[in-house]
C-alpha cells in the first residue's frame, strides 16, 4: 500500500513558545546592529557637514543623511514591535507556566490528602486514650512506691507543743552564741606593762615617782 499511494508527510511538531522567543529576541539583535552601523555614517555625514560650505554638495550628503536617517526610524519602529511581541509571549509563557506549577502543587496536594487517610486509618484514637490512661497510672502507682519506701518507721512520737518549745530555745542559745558583751570586757581590762621589770619609769602618782607596777619607786642608794 505505502508503495501505490506512498507515505504521508509527518507532522511538524507544535511551535514552541521559548524557541518563538529566542527566535524574536535574535532578530532583535540584528536589528540593534544595523541601527548602530546606521549611526555611524549619520554622524560621518554630519562631520563632513560642518566642514562644507553650502551649495550642491552639501545638499547631496544632507540628502544621504536624511535617507539614512529614514531607515534608522524605520528599523526602530521594527525593533519596537519586535519586543513587544516578545514581551506579549513572554507573559503568556508565564502564565502557562503558572498553570502547570498550580496544577502540580494541587496533585501533590492530593496525592497527600490521599497519604494521610491512609496512614489514619492505621492508627486507633481509642487504643491512644488506654494507653494515656495505663502511663497515668503507671506514674500515679511509682509515686505511692516512692513515698511508701521513704517512709520514716521507728521514730518516737513527740508532741508538736513540745517540738516548738525546744526549738524556740534552741533560737535562744543561737542567740546567746552570738553575745559579743566578752568583747567589750576584754577591752577594759587593764593593758600589759610597756616596759621590763625592773626599769626605770617615768610615770608619776601625785609627784611621787612609781615604777611599771604603780608602786612608789624607791630611791636609789
Amino acid at each position: 500500500m505505502n508503495r501505490l499511494f506512498g507515505r504521508g508527510t509527518p507532522k511538524a511538531p507544535p511551535p514552541n513558545l521559548n524557541d518563538c522567543i529566542q527566535s524574536i529576541d535574535s532578530r532583535g539583535e540584528s536589528i540593534d546592529k544595523k541601527i548602530a552601523r546606521l549611526d555611524q555614517e549619520l554622524a560621518k555625514y554630519r562631520e563632513q557637514m560642518k566642514k562644507m560650505r553650502d551649495g550642491p554638495s552639501k545638499n547631496m550628503v544632507k540628502q544621504r543623511a536624511l535617507r539614512i536617517l529614514q531607515q534608522k526610524r524605520a528599523y526602530e519602529q521594527q525593533r519596537e514591535n519586535l519586543m513587544q511581541q516578545s514581551f506579549n509571549m513572554e507573559q503568556v509563557n508565564y502564565n502557562i507556566q503558572t498553570l502547570k506549577d498550580t496544577k502540580s502543587t494541587v496533585d501533590a496536594m492530593k496525592s497527600s490528602v490521599s497519604t494521610m487517610k491512609k496512614e489514619y486509618k492505621k492508627i486507633n484514637i481509642d487504643k491512644i486514650e488506654d494507653l494515656q490512661d495505663e502511663l497515668e497510672d503507671m506514674m500515679e502507682q511509682t509515686n505511692d512506691i516512692q513515698e511508701a519506701m521513704g517512709r520514716s518507721y521507728g521514730m518516737p512520737e513527740v508532741d508538736d507543743d513540745e517540738l516548738d518549745a525546744e526549738l524556740a530555745a534552741l533560737g535562744d542559745e543561737l542567740v546567746a552564741d552570738g553575745d559579743s558583751s566578752y568583747l567589750d570586757e576584754a577591752m577594759s581590762a587593764p593593758s600589759a606593762p610597756s616596759r621590763e621589770p625592773g626599769a626605770d619609769s617615768i610615770a608619776s602618782k601625785n609627784g611621787v615617782p612609781v615604777d611599771e607596777f604603780g608602786l612608789p619607786q624607791l630611791p636609789a642608794q
